[in-house]
C-alpha cells in the first residue's frame, strides 16, 4: 500500500548550553517520511549535540525547545510505527492511533517514552563496538528483530550485510575487519534493528569514496523504502549533497544556513583552500618493508592472507600514505611497522641510529629498541574521561616533566593542531566528554606529537575532522617534518588530505602494493581500479 508522505519528527526551536557555554541556539527542522536531513559544519559547531539530543540521552534534554516525533501506536500492543491515519498495529493487527509526542516531557520510566527510544538508532562517531569473537553475519543477526526468526533471520542479516557492501566478508571474525568495516558492521547492526528514526554521527567518515558513495546510495534507499527519517552529521559536503535532502549548517550552535543542501555546503566550503608546500629534501631509507606477509588462521575461513607480499622503502622526514579500499590491509601493515602485529614471513625494518631494528623480533634487542621512537594514532583511539586535556597530554600518557614544561609543551601541541591560542587555556582543564569528538581526535593528534617520535603513524587521522581543520593537521604535519626531522606513515582514505600532505603514496588491494609513486597518479589510479569483489556496485 502507497501512503502520501506524513510529519515523522519535529525539531522545534531547540537550544542548550554546558557550562554557560552554548553549543545550540533554537535549531529548528521538520522532516517526514521518507527524508533525510544532514548536518554541516566544523568540530564543536554543534551537530553530535543535536544528534544526542534527538537519541534521547539525558545529560542532552534541552534547557528550551521541544523534540517531537510523530507515531502509529497500538492500543493493544502499545507497539509504535509510521504515523498512516487507520494502518493496523503490524504486530498484533490491533488498531492504532496517531500520536504526537514531545520526548523531553516524559518523564524516565515513562512506557510510552522507553517504546519511542527503542524504535531510535543511532550510529556514533569512531565507536566500533562488536563481539569480536563472532562472525560478521553472526553481529548483524543478534541485532534482528524477534519478529525474524529462523530462515527469515538470516535472509535479514544478510539483506543488511548487502546494504553497506559486505558481503565479501561475511564469516569473517569481527576483530580481524579494518576500522572501516567494522565500521560499516555497526551500521548494518542499528539498521537491522528497523529504526523509525535512524541517526548518523559520520556514518562514512572512515571510508573510501567508492565503498561510501555505495553506502550513501544504500541508506538513502533504506530510508525510502523504509518510509523512516534520518538525521546524520557530515563533514564531508559530498555525502550531504548525495544524500541529504534539507541540510543545516551549524557554527557554534548556530544557524548559519539552511536549506538546499548543494547551496548550504557550498557556504561551508567558501574558506576552504590549501596550497600545498613544495616538497622537502628527505634523507635514507628509515623504514624497509622486503616481501611482508602477515597470514591469520580462521577455523571457518582458512588462511587469511591480510598482508601478501609487501615490499617498500619509507625516507627520512617522508610523509608517505598507504591508500585503498577497506580491508586492502593499510592497517595492518601500518601495525607491522610499528611492530605491534609481528610479519609471518619476509623482513620489517627500522632504522634506529645506524643500526637497524628486525620489528618481527620481541624484546628489547628487537622491536623494544625502536617502538619508543615511533608514535601511532590508531584508528580507535580513546582518551582518559576523567583526566583534563592537559593530564592526558602528559601524566596519563607518562610524561616526566616539570608542571609549567608540560603546561608549555602541552599549549604548542595543541596549536599546532588548530586549537584556537585564545581558547587554549579552557581547552586545558576541560574534560574530553565536554569537547566534540573532531577537538577529541586532534587531542590524540597532540598525544604523539608531544613525545617528539621519529616515526609517527597515523591511522585515519582525519576521518572525523572538517576541511578548515584537514588543513590545519595537514600544515602540522608538515611543520613537524621540516622543524623536528620527523617521519610520517598516512593511512587514509581521504583522498585531499593524501594530496595536500604526502610526498608518496602506496596503493594496496588484496593485501598487496599495487603500485607507488606520487599522491596525483596514484590517487588517479585508485579513482579507475575496479572495486575487490563485493565492493562494487
Amino acid at each position: 500500500m502507497v501512503h502520501e508522505s506524513v510529519d515523522l519528527l519535529t525539531i522545534e526551536n531547540v537550544s542548550k548550553s554546558f557550562n554557560g557555554r552554548t553549543v545550540l541556539k533554537n535549531v529548528s527542522a521538520k522532516l517526514s517520511t521518507g527524508k533525510i536531513l544532514g548536518l554541516i559544519g566544523k568540530s564543536a559547531a554543534g551537530k553530535s549535540v543535536l544528534i544526542h539530543m534527538l537519541r534521547g540521552n539525558e545529560e542532552y534534554a534541552p534547557d528550551s525547545g521541544r523534540v517531537i516525533y510523530h507515531v502509529n501506536c497500538c492500543k493493544k500492543c502499545g507497539d509504535l510505527d509510521v504515523p498512516f491515519k487507520g494502518v493496523p498495529c503490524v504486530k498484533c493487527g490491533g488498531e492504532t492511533e496517531v500520536k504526537d509526542v514531545d520526548y523531553w516531557s516524559l518523564k524516565e520510566g515513562n512506557p510510552l517514552r522507553d517504546a519511542l527510544k527503542a524504535h531510535i538508532a543511532i550510529m556514533l562517531q569512531r565507536t566500533f563496538a562488536l563481539y569480536g569473537d563472532k562472525t560478521v553475519i553472526e553481529n548483524v543477526m543478534e541485532a534482528v528483530t524477534p519478529d525474524y526468526q529462523g530462515d527469515k533471520r538470516v535472509r535479514r542479516a544478510i539483506e543488511m550485510i548487502e546494504m553497506v557492501n559486505m558481503t565479501h566478508r561475511t564469516t569473517h571474525i569481527a576483530r580481524d575487519l579494518s576500522g572501516g568495516e567494522k565500521q560499516r558492521v555497526v551500521m548494518a547492526r542499528q539498521l537491522a534493528k528497523e529504526p523509525l528514526f535512524f541517526l548518523a554521527d559520520e556514518p562514512t567518515g572512515t571510508l573510501d569514496p567508492v565503498t561510501a558513495e555505495t553506502v550513501h546510495d544504500g541508506l538513502v534507499k533504506y530510508v525510502r523504502d523504509m518510509n523512516i527519517c534520518m538525521v546524520f552529521a557530515s563533514h564531508w559536503p559530498e555525502a550531504i549533497t548525495r544524500m541529504a535532502d534539507e541540510a543545516i549548517l551549524l557554527d557554534t550552535g548556530e544557524v548559519v544556513a539552511q536549506g538546499d543542501p548543494e547551496t548550504v555546503t557550498a557556504q561551508f566550503m567558501k574558506d576552504y583552500k590549501f596550497e600545498k608546500q613544495a616538497a622537502s629534501s628527505t634523507g635514507e631509507p628509515i623504514i624497509v618493508l622486503d616481501d611482508a606477509r602477515k597470514h591469520f588462521f580462521s577455523v571457518v575461513r582458512g588462511v587469511v592472507k591480510a598482508v601478501d607480499g609487501v615490499s617498500f622503502d619509507v625516507k627520512e622526514k617522508e610523509v608517505f600514505a598507504l591508500i585503498g579500499y577497506s580491508g586492502a590491509g593499510k592497517t595492518t601493515t601500518s601495525r607491522m611497522i610499528a611492530g605491534m602485529t609481528p610479519a609471518t614471513s619476509g623482513k620489517v625494518k627500522v632504522r634506529i641510529g645506524d643500526d637497524w631494528v628486525d620489528m618481527s623480533e620481541s624484546g628489547f634487542a628487537g622491536k623494544g629498541r625502536a617502538t619508543p621512537y615511533i608514535g601511532v594514532l590508531h584508528q580507535e583511539y580513546t582518551l582518559y574521561p576523567f583526566d583534563t586535556v592537559l593530564q592526558n597530554l602528559t601524566t596519563c600518557i607518562g610524561m616526566k616533566m616539570p608542571a609549567e614544561l608540560a603546561r608549555i609543551k602541552a599549549i604548542q601541541v595543541l596549536v599546532s593542531v588548530g586549537f584556537p591560542k585564545e581558547t587554549i587555556d579552557d581547552t586545558l582543564y576541560a574534560y574530553p566528554d565536554s569537547l566534540s569528538v573532531g577537538e577529541c581526535q586532534r587531542i590524540a593528534f597532540a598525544q604523539v606529537l608531544i613525545k617528539e617520535p621519529r616515526i609517527i603513524i597515523l591511522d585515519e587521522p582525519t576521518g572525523t575532522m572538517d576541511p578548515i581543520t584537514k588543513t590545519i593537521v595537514a600544515k602540522s604535519v608538515i611543520r613537524a617534518r621540516e622543524t623536528l626531522g620527523e617521519t610520517f606513515i598516512v593511512v587514509s582514505h581521504d583522498m585531499d588530505f593524501v594530496m595536500n600532505c604526502c610526498d608518496r603514496a602506496a596503493f594496496m588491494k588484496d593485501g598487496k602494493v599495487v603500485s607507488i609513486g606520487n599522491p596525483d597518479e596514484i590517487l588517479e589510479r585508485f579513482s579507475m581500479e575496479t572495486a575487490p569483489e563485493g565492493e562494487d556496485n
